[in-house]
């Protein structure tokens, strides 16, 4: 069975040589995978790479086994995302931009709508105007248009950010609703990395563009406290010189 996403050798490089070097990764169907890493590492990047937002240098992206560089369209089909800050027309109420977004895809009804800004807890507000809401609305806002198509593969960048405490465990609920019930895959770039610690079955972590570890976050945590006392344990390495094979 082939991999919901597999890189082959994926690079890009910025002029200040900062980006991605040679990452090679997949993840399975009903993984919840956490990308981990420091302020330019390159996970915004590798995010923008296998969603055909960016073209890489050298490698593949395979999403549902297509190549995306040749299949796009078939390769995304099943894939909602949300990457970097969510921007939206402002002029625009919450259920009106939902309703744009629809008409992307087929089969996406009013009542999935209102099912969504329910779960998000924006349904009090849907007729309201996006100017007016806070950052933590609209990151609710852009999870519930990732999570519009019923997609079978979600991809989230840094989704808790602005979000209360209220929001981050409503994030963490429907996280866990998704993959335990309807075996929805994730990939989650996040800072917040207790939240991850407790949602993902693996992680990956990128320094300097490289991917230096990955795997089961129970294999992980064996010799650890946390994953936060692993995950500095690895940066500190990486500043030693610390190259994994």
């Amino acid at each position: 069975m082939n991999p919901i996403l597999e890189t082959i050798h994926l690079s890009k490089l910025y002029g200040n040589e900062r980006g991605l070097r040679d990452i090679s990764l997949h993840i399975e169907e009903g993984d919840v995978y956490g990308l981990l890493g420091p302020n330019g590492a390159g996970k915004t990047t590798f995010l923008k790479l296998i969603t055909g937002l960016i073209r890489a240098d050298q490698g593949e992206v395979h999403l549902f086994g297509a190549h995306i560089a040749e299949q796009f369209e078939q390769g995304m089909q099943h894939v909602g995302c949300m990457i970097e800050s969510a921007d939206f027309h402002d002029f625009l109420t919450a259920q009106q931009y939902l309703q744009l977004v629809a008409r992307f895809y087929p089969n996406v009804h009013g009542k999935r709508i209102d099912e969504l800004l329910e779960i998000v807890g924006l349904h009090h507000v849907r007729k309201e105007k996006i100017r007016g809401y806070s950052t933590g609305m609209k990151q609710k806002l852009a999870l519930a248009a990732a999570l519009l198509p019923e997609p079978k593969f979600v991809i989230l960048d840094e989704p808790t950010n602005g979000l209360d405490i209220e929001g981050t465990v409503m994030f963490r609920k429907v996280i866990k609703q998704l993959s335990d019930e309807k075996g929805t895959t994730f990939l989650i770039s996040s800072h917040m990395i207790h939240e991850l610690e407790q949602l993902c079955n693996r992680v990956g972590i990128i320094v300097q563009g490289q991917l230096k570890r990955e795997g089961y976050v129970s294999d992980l945590l064996q010799n650890n406290q946390s994953l936060e006392q692993f995950y500095m344990d690895e940066l500190q390495l990486g500043k030693e010189g610390y190259a994994h094979a």
